[in-house]
């Protein structure tokens, strides 16, 4: 089955004041994750090269960093894919992603800063405009900020980027449930109960609410599976 991408990540712009094969990287990776380039999706270093407007080098290495994330396997002289889910790596990023934010929402539960509870509840609104608009890839862009938020407020913004390099299983996983009936709305509530539990200086509430929003995914697999399964390994 098809994903539906209704607003795939906007096209590459080089800045030639920048070098090229960090922003040739993080252009595929968004690809990658948004599933406009699907799993098993063949990446040809002369075609992508062609289309970027640069030399082979600069993809290679974006490509050589996006084999480190697990996110294209590279078959030596064939071809390079991209990677299947891998759905035991997505545990491993789960696990890694709960122990960090459980930490950051009892931090933030101890000590509720009313500026921080606005900006969380202003993201959250936005997410609801975006459901209402059917924009399913802005809506996630504001999921990803909801939590960055948290980070930044608990004074571990470097934390966010490392989760997030781990995660590129599990973003990909979390994007194929999305559009599946009742789980967007299941994150706004999700993310609704987070932010009163940390107004109220709730610690366990907030654990509780953290738990139950990041177990949605992984505990529907199977059905995931089902409707995906040539996706996942």
């Amino acid at each position: 089955m098809a994903v539906s991408v209704p607003n795939p990540p906007q096209p590459f712009h080089y800045d030639r004041t920048r070098q090229a094969a960090p922003q040739v990287f993080e252009h595929l990776r968004d690809l990658i994750i948004s599933l406009v380039l699907p799993p098993n999706t063949v990446l040809s270093r002369p075609e992508l090269a062609l289309q970027y407007g640069i030399s082979q080098t600069p993809v290679r290495d974006a490509l050589m960093r996006l084999a480190e994330e697990g996110l294209v396997d590279v078959f030596p002289q064939h071809a390079t894919r991209v990677s299947r889910i891998d759905v035991a790596l997505a545990w491993q990023a789960h696990f890694l992603r709960r122990s960090v934010e459980l930490e950051i929402v009892r931090t933030l539960a101890a000590s509720p800063d009313a500026a921080l509870v606005e900006r969380l509840r202003v993201t959250v609104a936005r997410q609801q405009r975006m459901l209402d608009a059917g924009d399913l890839a802005e809506f996630n862009a504001n999921d990803q900020q909801f939590h960055r938020q948290m980070y930044e407020a608990a004074a571990v913004p470097d934390l966010f980027g490392l989760v997030r390099r781990q995660s590129g299983h599990l973003d990909r996983l979390r994007r194929l449930h999305l559009p599946i009936p009742g789980k967007a709305l299941a994150v706004l509530r999700d993310h609704t109960a987070i932010v009163e539990a940390i107004a109220a200086g709730d610690a366990d509430r907030a654990e509780a609410a953290l738990r139950e929003h990041l177990s949605g995914t992984l505990a529907n697999v199977a059905e995931i599976r089902a409707r995906f399964g040539a996706y996942l390994r």
